[in-house]
């Protein structure tokens, strides 16, 4: 077998090449920090764990994926749910295991990392909520939209007086998580580690960003993408629902 050359790096240069490998590391209970010295071979040695196996995960680290927007309302539900919702529920676990673990070694020096803490775990709490108002009431209403627009079907018991409503309270949501990311940016001096800070300390901060990076994303998706297209499929479900057919709504459309 080929050897790799991840065997002889050190476990924290590999955390400091791509913070996503921590979280294989802590899989493994590889110490990237105060033994971070060590080689990714010493580290599985002592701790009688199999290096291939460490190095077929970090291999299997993909690039960042970049969005493809889709113009189906039901696919782009498919892919927020996949893609972003999946890494909200994934990743704040973590980052708020390793801030508690800096905020505990540095925190005395660092008053700042206590507030960044609190901050995120506001946010945690509540996406959690957000994720499953989305998930279990009002994806399923866009769905239902789209189903009956599709097949001009009976338009979908009506939840909400106008799909609006609930799409109003998303945003101010979004809103809320985003600008708590912002107060973390500042307080991070733009997820910069400082000079004392240990190789947790860093990772911490560039899973900060990434999931303040992945967080702007997933929320243009929804409120410029996905939240106009339902609201066009109401308007179009309600005119369907009093007798005009599909073509006749798209004329009609195109004409304002």
């Amino acid at each position: 077998m080929t050897r790799s050359p991840l065997e002889t790096t050190p476990i924290s240069d590999i955390v400091r090449r791509d913070f996503r490998a921590g979280a294989i590391m802590d899989r493994y209970h590889l110490d990237y920090c105060c033994g971070g010295a060590l080689t990714l071979a010493e580290g599985c040695r002592h701790r009688g764990i199999d290096v291939h196996r460490v190095i077929a995960d970090l291999e299997a680290l993909n690039p960042p994926r970049h969005e493809s927007p889709c113009e189906d309302p039901v696919s782009l539900i498919a892919h927020i749910v996949s893609r972003h919702h999946a890494y909200v529920r994934e990743s704040m676990p973590q980052i708020q295991h390793h801030l508690t673990k800096v905020v505990a070694a540095h925190g005395s020096r660092h008053a700042e990392l206590a507030l960044i803490e609190s901050e995120f775990t506001k946010i945690a709490n509540e996406l959690q909520q957000h994720l499953l108002k989305e998930e279990r009431v009002l994806f399923p209403y866009i769905a239902s939209l789209v189903d009956a627009v599709n097949h001009e079907g009976p338009h979908p018991p009506d939840m909400f007086g106008t799909i609006q409503n609930p799409i109003r309270m998303m945003e101010i949501e979004h809103q809320e998580a985003t600008d708590r990311m912002a107060v973390i940016r500042q307080l991070s001096h733009n997820y910069d580690a400082p000079a004392d800070g240990c190789h947790t300390y860093r990772l911490v901060l560039g899973e900060l960003q990434a999931f303040d990076e992945d967080l702007r994303v997933h929320v243009d998706l929804e409120n410029n993408t996905l939240f106009p297209k339902a609201v066009e499929l109401e308007e179009k479900a309600e005119m369907m629902a009093r007798g005009l057919k599909s073509d006749q709504w798209e004329r009609q459309a195109s004409d304002r």
